[in-house]
């Protein structure tokens, strides 16, 4: 049976740049788009030139990609000029993008009161734009802005937009869910009928999430009949995001009903790097991946129930829709007090610890998991403290650092400028195989000095942890009072991007986050092999 090719065009580089609190840099924007490329995604869109200082440098000197199709995105001319002597299509085809999208209206109200135009020369300047382009010899997109609202309103006008693009050359017409509040069941129709009356065309969709389905509406018009898929990386976008690439592009691959009549550009090796290339673009972000996120989370395979964790021992399928090794992701065993014996083992078998299920060791280890959370500990979002706490109570971590005591300063005061200024001051004395350490650092805050001067010199253990970064601290009051117990949760990446969360539980803030600390430096030194 042959399958119809689906286009993957991803936005994150515009979209994605829409976003409240992402700002990328052109270096940014260049190992996105290589990631991207090694993907294996159809089209690129690296952003608006001319638009910003940033993109303007980004495709002066864009990246070389080997599969994608490197793309700029604008609008069409601007009314009153010709499409020759407009400068948003010039700075487009200035650049060596093989492929060139502009945006226009294809909403009559749009026209009349936004542009305020008459609707004829509307579809002129979409058509003379295309054509434009399609004279120098690029790939012309065409993007209909606000198509659901306008096909709605005026179903004649919105297909003219289309039309008028398509008699110019348009490669493909993207219908763009503008403001996110179309539902599937319309999409579906709407584009069903499109389809129809355009039957050569090649069909979009560009969906935005303001309803929480644009994956939905995104597959909802590729069953009616669109081939090409706009979407970002993680969701990311304006408002409530776009559709998510990461969602749509494992869907297409791994579910049966999507997979049998639809092929990708993507290879299942390249699908395995989906997982990896989700959090690279959080890591460029400098914040956590999105916990719960489908098929790419950290948490999209847990399994923290004791009948649970049974079940996919048995049968992975029973609580897995898909394979996580497929996306590149991984199955958690979480412990807590919820858990059971088959919990604790089937976490040690991950994590690579083989040991008998009749072991009393495990069974002092489960009461120990128990105790400890019943204090305030949390092991599920904290796997390398459970591993640290598991291999411990089976001799297998040695005590790489004896700690003898630390003191945090916080001192406020006025500075050589006559700035206010606040000040963090830590010292800590470890001794490392016998011999004695006194650190002292500063730093943005009582846990960030604590961190430099317990790294700042730990001998023979220090190169072990020259790529050991804290990328997210999280605090959580356990009980009412000032003699509340607190939970500090860290989370710790190295240069591999390899990722791990600690926990520490105290009645002093501080206290808590040191013993956090002294975790992900012990669970870095053990994976890095450090000697005893």
């Amino acid at each position: 049976m042959t399958r119809d090719r689906v286009y993957l065009y991803d936005t994150t580089l515009r979209d994605g740049a829409q976003t409240q609190g992402v700002d990328f840099s052109v270096e940014d924007k260049r190992t996105i788009a290589l990631a991207l490329d090694s993907l294996g995604i159809d089209y690129v869109e690296g952003g608006w030139p001319g638009a910003n200082p940033t993109d303007t440098a980004f495709f002066d000197d864009a990246p070389h990609l080997t599969h994608a199709r490197f793309t700029a995105f604008g609008m069409t001319k601007r009314s009153g000029r010709s499409a020759g002597n407009d400068p948003g299509l010039a700075a487009l085809l200035s650049t060596k993008a093989a492929a060139l999208c502009i945006v226009g209206k294809s909403w009559d109200f749009q026209v009349d009161v936004a542009l305020e135009i008459p609707r004829s020369e509307n579809l002129d300047n979409i058509s003379e734009s295309i054509a434009h382009i399609v004279a120098r010899g690029r790939e012309p997109l065409f993007d209909a802005e606000h198509f659901f609202d306008g096909y709605k309103a005026n179903p004649e006008y919105a297909v003219a937009a289309l039309k008028a693009a398509e008699d110019a050359g348009a490669d493909w017409l993207v219908l763009c869910d503008t403001n996110g509040g179309t539902l599937p069941e319309e999409v579906y129709r709407i584009v069903s009928e499109v389809k129809v009356r355009l039957p050569n065309a090649n069909l979009g969709i560009h969906a935005h999430n303001d309803t929480e389905q644009a994956v939905a509406v995104s597959l909802a018009a590729l069953r009616g009949g669109a081939r090409q898929i706009q979407g970002t990386l993680n969701g990311l976008g304006e408002r409530c995001g776009n559709a998510n690439l990461c969602s749509i592009l494992s869907t297409l691959m791994l579910k049966d009903a999507y997979a049998s009549a639809y092929e990708t550009g993507v290879s299942p090796e390249q699908l395995t790097r989906l997982t990896p290339t989700s959090r690279l673009l959080d890591e460029i972000l400098n914040r956590a991946p999105s916990r719960h996120a489908a098929y790419v989370g950290p948490s999209a395979f847990a399994h923290k129930g004791g009948l649970h964790v049974s079940a996919v021992q048995k049968n992975p399928r029973t609580y897995e829709h898909v394979a996580p090794e497929a996306i590149g992701n991984q199955r958690h065993i979480l412990v807590s007090d919820q858990a059971g014996r088959s919990n604790i083992m089937a976490r040690l078998a991950l994590i690579g610890i083989e040991v008998a299920a009749d072991d009393r060791r495990i069974t002092r280890l489960l009461e120990d998991v128990k105790s400890r959370e019943f204090l305030g500990y949390a092991y599920d979002g904290a796997e390398a403290s459970f591993e640290l706490l598991a291999r411990r109570a089976l001799g297998q971590v040695p005590t790489y650092f004896d700690v003898e005591s630390f003191r945090v300063m916080v001192e406020r005061r006025h500075n050589a400028m006559g700035e206010l200024v606040t000040i963090s001051e830590a010292t800590v004395k470890v001794n490392v195989a016998g011999e004695s350490f006194h650190n002292v650092g500063t730093g943005n805050g009582p846990v960030n000095a604590l961190d430099s001067a317990l790294r700042k010199d730990l001998g023979r253990y220090s190169s072990y942890l020259q790529d050991l970064r804290l990328v997210d601290y999280k605090v959580r009051i356990l009980t009412g009072g000032t003699e509340a117990v607190t939970r500090v949760m860290i989370e710790s990446v190295d240069a591999h991007g390899h990722r791990w969360s600690t926990v520490g539980v105290s009645a002093n803030i501080v206290d808590a986050s040191f013993e956090a600390l002294s975790d992900s430096i012990c669970y870095k030194l053990y994976g890095a092999g450090a000697p005893a």
